[in-house]
């Protein structure tokens, strides 16, 4: 009935075609009272506020995903009816396009799409599914290629089919890959400094410098979550991760207070709070998650199970993430002054990946005249970069993932050793605890005869397998 309604209100000979196509005879009367409320239908489309340019689908490896191009952004509900299956979008004040009313053909999940006009001018889309699919659905900004989009992504019951590593096509090893998540973007510029420099943009260049630093360093990968001006949904942040399988989530901001004097980097991991009210969030939802954690489907799995290992992978995430952070903070330290010394923690959304450790950098205060010149630096951007390489890259050195070629690496002869240079408040415990090495091997190795160093001076350290 709703696609009928779909065609006939593009037609012509609006009597014939209800005549036709009910069956049914009308009166004079009859007919002009159809006539008034298809008037009325039709006043309500071009008064529509959202205009549905296109609608795109494609399926890749059991996901099928749905873009909605709209003209302007659209409050939207959606739902799910068994026997048969279909998906059922509801768009407020919205319309169909001319162009977008030739609709896709069958693909992947969906058997056929069909629309129609409700009374109260929301736009009905349904999705004829060819068995039974789980979705979720995003709103996208604009970017450099599109404009404002809605997004359904649909997959199995049994969850997203994961991204093949490279050691599952019988590669000696993977890279380990790391997801780089530029704060804000689009319609969102984050903190603003008092020169209008915005926040979104310092963090996407230091995130895409990190990402090229990535890229260059030997067996590791950078994911960009977002390479350009737009919005990426908090959650769907920690998604493009997941369909990744990264093995850490980086998110770059900038900080700001009304204060124009703090200054400094911080670098912030998730709050046990935070991990217990995602714990029970996605415990609330397990029937219907979208998502594996560690691996393993929530869904179907005893309430006791299912928290037990939901557990399980948060509290090694949160171990990871305290690790990693540390090692960032350090080499932030070295580079300048830092806000806090010690890796924060809070309830921020975009660090609740329960299974992937995730970090999140303040680079400086955009609010501190100083800080704001230095972070519109490009120079000062690649500095920062680097040191969140040097961290980054310290904690996978000494804990790579088993099935990666730094593992591998690790089996074999002792690395080339790493040159350390001795900035002020450095001691040789310090640098040993830091690199996992004892006091006597760094001695050993540089033919020193006490436990003194001096500002300047260059340490070979020594990094043996299994380090």
């Amino acid at each position: 009935m709703l696609a009928f309604f779909s065609r006939i209100v593009y037609s012509a000979d609006i009597i014939s075609t209800l005549r036709s196509g009910l069956g049914m005879t009308f009166s004079a009367t009859t007919r002009t009272s159809f006539c008034a409320t298809l008037l009325l239908l039709s006043s309500g489309i071009a008064q529509a506020s959202t205009t549905v340019e296109d609608i795109r689908v494609w399926s890749e490896d059991g996901r099928t995903r749905v873009v909605l191009d709209l003209d302007r952004p659209v409050d939207h509900s959606i739902f799910t009816l068994r026997g048969p299956d279909r998906l059922v979008l509801d768009l407020k004040d919205s319309r169909l396009s001319e162009s977008a009313a030739r609709l896709p053909q069958a693909i992947g999940a969906i058997a056929s799409i069909r629309t129609g006009l409700r009374a109260n001018g929301q736009l009905r889309i349904v999705l004829d599914l060819n068995a039974e699919m789980r979705s979720r659905s995003f709103t996208a900004a604009p970017n450099g290629q599109y404009g404002n989009r809605l997004v359904i992504d649909l997959h199995p019951q049994g969850g997203l089919q994961p991204v093949k590593r490279a050691s599952e096509e019988n590669v000696p090893g993977r890279d380990v890959v790391i997801a780089v998540d530029a704060g804000h973007g689009g319609h969102d510029p984050g903190a603003i400094g008092q020169g209008r420099t915005r926040e979104k943009d310092v963090a996407l260049a230091v995130a895409k410098q990190l990402a090229r630093r990535i890229d260059a360093e030997p067996g590791m990968k950078a994911v960009l979550v977002r390479s350009g001006d737009y919005y990426v949904d908090h959650r769907e942040r920690m998604e493009i991760a997941h369909r990744h399988r990264a093995d850490l989530f980086v998110s770059v901001h900038a900080d700001a207070v009304r204060d124009r004097r703090p200054k400094g980097t911080s670098v912030y991991v998730l709050s046990l709070k935070g991990a217990s009210d995602e714990a029970a969030k996605r415990l609330a939802e397990r029937e219907n998650a979208s998502d594996m954690v560690g691996g393993v489907s929530l869904a179907g799995k005893d309430p006791v199970l299912a928290s037990v290992l939901l557990d399980l992978s948060q509290n090694a995430a949160l171990s990871a993430s305290l690790d990693v952070g540390d090692e960032v903070s350090g080499e932030l330290a070295r580079l300048g002054p830092v806000h806090r010394r010690t890796v924060q923690q809070a309830g921020l959304l975009v660090l609740k990946s329960p299974d992937i450790p995730s970090i999140l950098v303040e680079t400086g205060f955009i609010s501190n005249p100083t800080e704001e010149k230095n972070l519109k630096s490009s120079s000062h951007q690649d500095r920062l970069a680097t040191a969140i390489l040097a961290g980054v890259r310290s904690y996978f050195h000494t804990n790579p993932p088993q099935d990666t070629q730094m593992a591998l690496n690790a089996k074999r002869e002792p690395a080339a050793p790493i040159q350390h240079v001795i900035t002020r408040g450095d001691t040789l415990s310090q640098i040993a605890q830091r690199y996992n090495v004892s006091a006597a091997e760094i001695k050993s190795a540089n033919k020193l005869s006490s436990d003194r160093v001096r500002v300047g001076q260059t340490l070979r350290i020594p990094v043996y397998a299994g380090t």
